[in-house]
């Protein structure tokens, strides 16, 4: 038996809300292994971003190579990239592997309004949504990225959330090349403490591909194990506090 090996690409979150740390979460609860490479060291906690500092791109694609030449990969999950320079050499070392899915979540601002990726910076994402087989934007950073029609350009699935909707009931949309696969609706859950959200239910994500699930069903137990993070959060800081850790969303390891 083997357990499902995912690599995180992504900055890290002193205040351990979000980012690699919410990553290392939730790859955990689902039965996965971790392994990581930081693009960037964040001052950050419930209230906002004080301070970023980029890590090198050489040492960002460092950390990957000791990790995918020795352990291995079966899925990646991309966050927050640091920069257009390491978005570019990421894009190009991950090219190079065969069969793995990638999940990218195209990190533009944090929960609390900070900004995480310049102009630049977005505009290589390109590079990277050429290579993922998903790319999970939430409703300001799929109009960033050109619309709905990034699926068809790109030629790969993008889940449009809907967490930055309005209303009682929350939507989200999984999009393929030739337009809507299948959709997700909800009761949206009233609560401030939604740090980590998107980089918690990419890493989800991840590690159900990584453990061999076909793509909805990756996404459908993603999102229930977010949803129940959100109800069981602990109320951390005075602002967007961190979600909870459930359990019992363990897949077998897979043969």
């Amino acid at each position: 038996m083997s357990i499902a090996r995912i690599l995180i690409i992504a900055g890290s979150d002193s205040g351990g809300g979000a980012g690699i740390q919410a990553d290392l979460k939730a790859v955990t609860m689902l039965g996965g292994f971790a392994m990581t490479a930081i693009t960037a060291i964040t001052a950050q906690n419930t209230l906002g971003v004080q301070g970023v500092h980029p890590v090198p791109a050489d040492m960002v694609l460092a950390q990957m190579r000791s990790c995918i030449s020795d352990i291995g990969v079966d899925a990646v999950k991309i966050g927050m990239i640091g920069s257009a320079e390491t978005a570019m050499a990421v894009a190009d070392l991950l090219t190079g592997l065969r069969d793995v899915p990638i999940v990218f979540d195209p990190v533009m601002v944090a929960t609390s309004g900070s900004v995480l990726a310049d102009a630049e910076t977005i505009a290589a994402f390109e590079k990277l949504m050429a290579i993922a087989t998903l790319v999970t934007p939430n409703i300001p950073e799929l109009l960033a990225l050109g619309g709905e029609r990034v699926a068809a350009r790109f030629g790969t699935h993008v889940l449009a959330k809907g967490g930055h909707g309005v209303g009682p009931v929350l939507v989200d949309r999984l999009l393929g090349p030739d337009g809507l696969v299948t959709d997700w609706t909800d009761p949206r859950i009233d609560t401030p403490h939604t740090h980590g959200t998107g980089c918690t239910l990419a890493s989800a994500i991840a590690t159900g591909l990584g453990q061999g699930m076909a793509l909805p069903g990756a996404i459908a137990r993603a999102r229930a194990y977010v949803r129940a993070a959100l109800t069981i959060a602990p109320g951390l800081g005075g602002g967007h506090g961190p979600m909870g850790a459930p359990r019992g969303f363990e897949a077998p390891f897979r043969a």
